[in-house]
């Protein structure tokens, strides 16, 4: 089976940790549920995503190098 994760079309997702998350929802001034979602299934997910679980993805970006986006994990 392919792991469809180490794709090189596939952006870098990572968990983020409980600190890093308050400070990304205070810097942006909104809850976890005012996240776009990601499903818990999605299979770019790293293996460690639980639901509830909020995942930053690093995409290349032609204007800005790189671009970061957050994601909830949801059923």
């Amino acid at each position: 089976m392919v792991d469809v994760s180490q794709h090189e079309l596939v952006p870098e997702h990572t968990v983020l940790e409980e600190d890093v998350l308050e400070e990304v929802l205070s810097e942006y001034d909104i809850d976890r549920t005012d996240l776009p979602k990601i499903k818990h299934t999605d299979a770019a997910l790293p293996d460690d995503a639980e639901v509830g679980d909020v995942i930053k993805i690093v995409r290349n970006s032609r204007t800005t190098d790189q671009a970061v986006i957050y994601r909830l994990v949801v059923e």
